[in-house]
């Protein structure tokens, strides 16, 4: 029999090569995922509709609520007991001046309040915190609570905004005014308080209670002017969101409270 030559070998071989390629199933590739679709940054143009209130040569807004604060709750004041003292950022209280106390918003925030009960309103600096009753947002000096028409009633349903400083940019030709960079409202060093107690053993009595649960909590001493108090507080994390959680946990775990930031 005559031997195949080599060209003969080779085509043989590519031709199995080929039917073996036919017969086998091909895995389909696995379809690459996607990265995110970036979010555009929030506009920092201020909205035409926007009301300018110029303090002290800048102009201010209230911040559009995406990246800004409102809340809605309940003003008091706090006057003669406190004039003189010191704030919780280091200056010295003055009831006379127009100034404001929260729980949580950075120092030196500027707010819009308004009196929901009159419609009249005011631009506020916070430069203290408080206060410190759960049913409460906002303290304002004597002289703000003046300018909104509370005084005699003492307390005041209101709507707080936090206000952002805005310049204008641009040409001759086509101006805009846009907000500069603000604080982060949601950021902070944050606790719930859940107690607060003229004798210090019954803070502490409490104190003992959350670290036996794996709570990190501090016993604050506050000096009101007439009385000295021990406030019990609960580590709650470093964003409002979570500090609010907290808050709804130590409730349900019958130790009611309100958030604070240091």
């Amino acid at each position: 029999m005559k031997k195949p030559s080599l060209l003969t070998l080779l085509l043989v071989a590519l031709l199995a090569l080929l039917l073996t390629g036919c017969g086998t199933k091909r895995i389909p590739s696995q379809p690459q995922p996607q990265p995110p679709a970036k979010r555009p940054p929030p506009s920092t143009a201020v909205p035409p509709t926007q009301r300018p209130y110029v303090i002290m040569g800048r102009t201010y807004y209230p911040l559009p609520s995406a990246e800004g604060f409102v809340e809605t709750g309940v003003a008091s004041w706090y006057g003669p007991n406190f004039h003189g003292r010191k704030t919780a950022n280091g200056e010295t209280y003055d009831m006379n001046a127009v100034s404001a106390a929260h729980k949580t918003l950075p120092m030196n925030t500027y707010l819009l309040v308004k009196n929901l009960e009159n419609d009249r309103e005011i631009v506020v600096r916070v430069n203290d915190r408080g206060p410190f009753a759960k049913e409460r947002i906002i303290d304002l000096s004597k002289a703000a609570a003046e300018k909104i028409g509370m005084i005699g009633k003492g307390t005041a349903r209101v709507q707080i905004a936090a206000m952002g400083e805005a310049q204008n940019f641009g040409t001759a030709d086509r101006r805009i005014e846009r907000f500069l960079p603000h604080q982060d409202f949601q950021a902070g060093e944050f606790y719930v308080q859940i107690g607060s107690f003229t004798e210090k053993s019954n803070a502490d009595r409490l104190k003992d209670k959350m670290l036996s649960w794996g709570r990190k909590a501090v016993v604050e001493t506050y000096d009101r002017g007439d009385a000295l108090f021990y406030r019990v507080q609960v580590r709650a994390g470093t964003r409002l969101t979570e500090a609010k959680h907290m808050e709804t946990v130590m409730e349900e775990s019958g130790y009611p409270g309100f958030v604070v930031a240091r």
